[in-house]
């Protein structure tokens, strides 16, 4: 057995060793100076197995060092999950490839995110319920899980993020925040009357991040059409900078929800 294996197993209960006895208050003080929660965590686990199972000094160490590392992964993900706030939390594993009208090899192609590397965009439009959000949710949690971040507005949050920034005047400070975020997605654009504040919002954003980070949106129409939702100069402006270096998916066919609804798969059966 490894020393790595044994740290992952130092918090399970082994025969014969015995409750692991608290740190010392000193070394818990540094350890909590020095911002190692993990290690401050598992330590007292680590080093009751160690001593019991006579571990060389540097497996101990190796260890500790495995559990941090691994701690501070965890951390990290739940917080790029949080700051990304996804709608629902829906991930490739309830994902049905053969249900989407988008051909197996796009979906894989988009599943490796080498275009979010590229700094490319990606419209998927179509009609409703046929996994526009899902899709983008679903590579959104994918690209969370590798490291990357990624912010998820509307239109109408886009409105709001101009209107309270306006006042002061930082606007431009507010988009280069959320221009930190590695994929910025604007989802369900189309269902909703545009404000102007929200189409200025979607052109600022789309202008900002051109050719340096990945604009990710889902449409009921093709971004051809954006000029019959918000006015022309804008709309023009937009769709130039957003389809320059984007990959465009249609998606066809019914609702999937509506399907779902009618085959009696919407609900769970009343006891």
């Amino acid at each position: 057995m490894t020393a790595t294996t044994r740290a992952r197993d130092a918090s399970v209960p082994v025969a014969g060793v015995p409750t692991a006895p608290p740190l010392p208050e000193d070394v818990q003080a540094l350890l909590h100076k020095l911002r190692l929660p993990h290690i401050r965590r598992h330590a007292p686990d680590v080093v009751a197995t160690a001593k019991a199972q006579r571990w060389e000094p540097v497996e101990v160490l190796r260890a500790l060092l495995v559990e941090e590392h691994a701690g501070r992964a965890r951390s990290a993900l739940a917080t790029r999950r949080a700051a990304a706030a996804f709608p629902t939390g829906k991930t490739f594993d309830a994902w049905q490839p053969d249900a989407s009208s988008i051909p197996a090899p796009t979906q894989q192609a988009l599943r490796t995110l080498e275009w979010v590397h590229r700094r490319e965009n990606l419209v998927i439009c179509g009609p409703s319920g046929t996994g526009k959000t899902f899709l983008l949710e679903a590579l959104g949690q994918q690209a969370v899980e590798q490291g990357l971040r990624v912010a998820w507005f509307t239109l109408e949050d886009l409105g709001t993020l101009l209107r309270r920034h306006r006042a002061d005047d930082s606007v431009t400070k507010a988009i280069a925040r959320v221009l930190r975020a590695d994929i910025i997605v604007v989802d369900d654009i189309g269902l909703l009357p545009v404000s102007q504040d929200a189409a200025e919002g979607l052109y600022r954003l789309v202008d900002a991040a051109y050719e340096k980070r990945s604009i990710a949106i889902s449409s009921n129409l093709h971004p051809a059409a954006f000029d019959e939702l918000m006015p022309k100069t804008l709309a023009t402006a937009t769709v130039d900078r957003l389809l320059h270096h984007a990959h465009v998916c249609q998606t066809s066919g019914e609702s999937v929800r509506q399907a779902q609804a009618l085959a009696g798969q919407g609900v769970s059966p009343l006891s």
